[in-house]
């Protein structure tokens, strides 16, 4: 041996006794790997909903859950699994003590996060809700539960303050059977109201009432508004009830962070009421006891998302599902709550006539001939005058802008632009008119009929509106609220605020008159609900009167609309709405669903959806770039018409077929 190889000679068994202690260390690290993998001892198998918008794999799976991951992978706990090769997100559902799958069972990737975010009775809801619309419920849940915030999770919610005692419910004295609605409340009961809200009622106030007759008996309430402007007048409300630190709001406008954070605070269990727009509905509130909608007529409500639920549908079917009670509240009436009360299943709250005969006085006076220049008529000019000594004055008009359309000021032919043939509009009164399709400006525009060079405005907007009001009052503070410049409150000072509709700030006092203009544009929209839209926008900005307030309505006084609007009668009207729809098979004696698509996809559609009996197909028709059809059924096949729907989603999406956008009982048709 060389003196080289000598010292090599003593490495051997030194290099041996590392590799022998790295494999001894390997295997003991691949048995607490395998240790950590081996299932659970006590409900091994997790079933979970997995985050993939596809019909036909709607269901939960079920997953074996390691021993490492046995106290984390509760029910309602947000998972990382593997499915088709990747890593989805998924809900904890259920967990179970065995399993139908045949082979193998997939371990849980890794538990996100322990929080059980996903309540049973949400995971329920979203079921049924799925159902209903024919959608999946994956894309349900996006709606219910928010993103997590990781920082925000880690902080305790602070334990609310004991309920104080049910208040004596001043704001509902003057309306009928109120009483017997709040001690049955009050009791644990669970009764049923469409409640319509008259002149002069302070409506924010009154929920509370309801709220706090439901929290004093130890259950928790949900409120649902269009809004965040309704927000925050329905949380002064609570705050000026119940006190700090009993409810939370659950709106986008806080951001992430706080949204989560006053989710988290529900789904603990440390606040037990909840007010906020469309998404609340699926608070996952402790205890439930009451859930309220105001204003479901309103199209915010309406979900512009798969599977396009509607806020109203989602509180009725949670109040038979948990079988709490349940008040709809309005100013306006929608059939669908009309036929509430029709059917029995809810009981009617409203102010005897005589109330309301009081409380306010409506007319309606035929506007001017629109040649003349001006639309305001003597009347209504009377109405602001008068007002105007008394206290401020509300005129709401149905657009915003100066001058919304042009016209020919000789022939009345519609200003339309010469490089597009686009509709013109004018922003000022020193503005040149400007196409609204393309922006071209048209400084010298002659009419192509007559050659005239003339324009007028037959569509005004807020901004000329303030314009001529201000120079028919010389000396009166004119105010706007319209579009991005929404003006929350106003005074008691006897100023003029034009308002468009949905932004008319509340008045501190109320308005000593209230002056709606241009009815007929309302009424002229190409909808089934163009007349009931228009009566909910009028009543809610007569609403805003004060006790003993003057009401001026601009328009044709024969329509059926506007006759609601003076008798103050929208039960009557939803009535008289829900009966003529019935006769033409339309929403609500009716259910509807559209499938969109193009024709080849829609052609397969009609050769795969098995109908119920009496089951129309309309169509295909037209719409943008696509098609679409529309199919009605009786209400009592509305079930049938869901499940075959649902059915037919999960066909084409497990044939790879090409995708079809179906929404039942769309707002509009």
């Amino acid at each position: 041996m060389t003196s080289r190889e000598a010292p090599e000679a003593d490495m051997l068994p030194g290099l041996r006794a590392a590799v022998d202690d790295a494999r001894a260390k390997a295997a003991a690290t691949r048995r607490r790997k395998a240790a950590a993998w081996e299932p659970a001892a006590v409900d091994p198998v997790a079933r979970v909903l997995v985050d993939i918008a596809l019909a036909h794999l709607d269901r939960p799976f079920d997953y074996a859950v390691p021993i490492a991951m046995a106290e984390t992978a509760v029910p309602g706990a947000r998972v990382k699994v593997r499915f088709a090769g990747q890593d989805v997100d998924g809900y904890v559902v259920e967990r179970a003590s065995r399993t139908d799958h045949t082979g193998i069972l997939q371990p849980l990737r890794r538990v996100v996060s322990p929080e059980p975010v996903l309540a049973p009775e949400i995971a329920e809801l979203s079921a049924t809700i799925a159902h209903r619309y024919a959608g999946a419920r994956s894309d349900v849940l996006r709606l219910a539960v928010p993103p997590r915030h990781a920082a925000t999770e880690k902080l305790p919610s602070p334990p609310a303050p004991p309920a104080p005692s049910p208040p004596v419910p001043a704001a509902w004295a003057e309306v009928p059977h109120a009483d017997a609605f709040l001690s049955h409340v009050a009791t644990g009961g669970a009764p049923r109201a469409v409640w319509s809200a008259a002149p002069g009622d302070d409506w924010p106030a009154m929920i509370a009432e309801a709220v706090a007759a439901t929290y004093a008996a130890g259950r928790g309430a949900l409120v649902c508004v269009p809004d965040r402007r309704d927000v925050a007048r329905v949380d002064a409300a609570l705050t000026e009830l119940l006190g700090e630190g009993h409810h939370v709001c659950l709106s986008a406008d806080g951001g992430p962070a706080a949204r989560y954070r006053d989710f988290l605070a529900v789904s603990r269990g440390a606040r037990r009421v909840v007010v906020g727009t469309r998404s609340a509905a699926f608070a996952p509130v402790h205890d439930l006891g009451l859930v309220a909608l105001w204003d479901d007529g309103d199209d915010l409500h309406a979900e512009p998302r798969a599977p396009y639920p509607h806020t109203r549908e989602v509180l009725l079917l949670r109040a038979e599902q948990q079988g709490t009670a349940a008040l709809l509240g309005g100013v306006a009436r929608t059939p669908e709550a009309q036929q509430l009360v029709a059917s029995g299943w809810a009981h009617e709250l409203a102010v005897p006539r005589e109330v309301l005969r009081r409380r306010v006085r409506v007319e309606a006076v035929p506007a001017e001939d629109r040649s003349v220049g001006t639309r305001i008529p003597r009347a209504a000019y009377d109405a602001i005058r008068q007002g105007l000594t008394a206290g401020p004055v509300l005129v709401q008009t149905p657009r915003a802008g100066y001058a919304a359309s042009l016209a020919c000021d000789t022939c009345r032919t519609p200003a339309r632009c010469t490089a597009c043939t686009g509709p013109l509009v004018v922003d000022g009164p020193v503005v040149p008119p400007r196409c609204r399709w393309c922006g071209h400006v048209e400084a010298p525009w002659s009419c192509p009929t007559c050659g005239g060079h003339g324009l007028r405005a037959p569509v005004r907007g807020g901004a000329r509106t303030a314009e001529e009001l201000g120079r028919m009052f010389p000396g009166t503070t004119v105010r706007t609220s319209s579009g991005e410049r929404v003006v929350d409150r106003v005074d008691a000072a006897a100023d003029l605020v034009v308002a468009t509709v949905g932004a008319e700030p509340v008045a501190e006092g109320g308005y000593a008159a209230v002056v709606v203009l241009d009815t007929w544009l309302s009424l002229a929209r190409d909808d089934m609900r163009a007349a009931e839209e228009a009566l909910r926008r009028w009543l809610n900005a007569a609403a805003l009167a004060r006790v003993g307030g003057h009401v001026v309505a601009v328009g044709d006084p024969a329509h059926p609309a506007l006759q609601a609007l003076v008798r103050w009668d929208p039960a009557g009207f939803a009535r008289r709405e829900a009966e003529e729809r019935s006769q033409a098979h339309l929403p609500p004696a009716a259910r509807l669903a559209t499938v969109t698509g193009d024709l080849g996809a829609l052609d397969d559609v009609l050769h795969l959806l098995d109908l119920p009996d009496g089951a129309e197909v309309l169509g295909p028709v037209p719409v943008d770039d696509e098609h679409r059809v529309l199919v009605r059924v009786p209400r009592g096949s509305g079930e049938a018409l869901s499940r075959s729907l649902g059915d037919l989603q999960r066909i084409r999406s497990a044939r790879k077929l090409d995708p079809v956008r179906v929404q039942v009982d769309p707002l509009t048709v």
